[in-house]
């Protein structure tokens, strides 16, 4: 008969006991293996071929480089490039699109769409060389509703209900605004005659311009901290069959 061994020898410090399974220190989104989910790249490919027409109709209607100098076309153009990506992931099952773009895309997508709505639509707004605004159901009435209705409408519900949360985070807020400010240097460069009736320096001055420029800003950066926020408030709403 042996003696029993004892669990502590004098002189000695006490060996703590290990759990059984140690505890990962990764979060459990980030070893869960990425999975086909048709409805989600059927939708996100409707929505890149939605902002891609957009695009190619605002070119048909001027001429590319004018149609390209518009934010609104630029973001659509993104839109379309994300979603296109996005698209294909999640029907190959691959790893989903960094939140990095994929938020940066949302962004730019809303703001194009609120300038429009909020500040251009009840004006002769128009992305031709022409000054007069565009008939209802007309070419260029339906490209502006694609580029800033119908486009941003189906990037915020894929956001909402195809996209899991929460992925977006406090420091891309302020990686998303290089873009603006990029797209703002290219604009007052570019020079007359000038695409935005709220940034012209010919009819207000620079400093009126710049002033409603940085009001323009400071709203983009609080919709990109509502997107964060919203984001790590929402229930994620992947599911497996989408």
């Amino acid at each position: 008969m042996t003696a029993q061994i004892p669990r502590e020898i004098p002189g000695l410090p006490p060996v703590p006991a290990s759990p059984l399974f140690s505890r990962s220190p990764a979060p459990a989104r980030a070893v869960l293996a990425p999975f086909h989910r048709p409805r989600a790249a059927v939708f996100r490919l409707l929505t890149a071929l939605v902002a891609a027409a957009g695009v190619a109709l605002a070119a048909l209607r001027s001429t590319p480089a004018h149609a390209l100098s518009y934010f609104g076309t630029q973001a659509s153009a993104i839109l379309a490039v994300t979603m296109f990506l996005a698209a294909s992931r999640a029907w190959r099952a691959h790893r989903a699109l960094p939140s990095w773009l994929t938020g940066a895309a949302l962004l730019y997508a809303l703001v194009s769409a609120l300038t429009y709505h909020l500040l251009l639509a009840r004006t002769p707004f128009s992305m031709t060389t022409l000054s007069t605004p565009p008939e209802r159901w007309h070419t260029q009435w339906i490209t502006l509703q694609l580029l800033h209705t119908v486009a941003p409408a189906a990037a915020l519900l894929d956001w909402l209900f195809l996209t899991p949360a929460p992925r977006l985070h406090l420091h891309q807020a302020t990686t998303w605004l290089l873009y603006p400010l990029a797209y703002l240097a290219f604009y007052l460069t570019r020079g007359a005659p000038y695409l935005y009736p709220f940034l012209n320096p010919a009819a207000h001055g620079y400093r009126l311009t710049l002033a409603n420029a940085l009001l323009l800003g400071l709203a983009t950066y609080a919709l990109a901290t509502l997107l964060v926020a919203l984001d790590h408030t929402r229930p994620t709403p992947i599911r497996r069959h989408l």
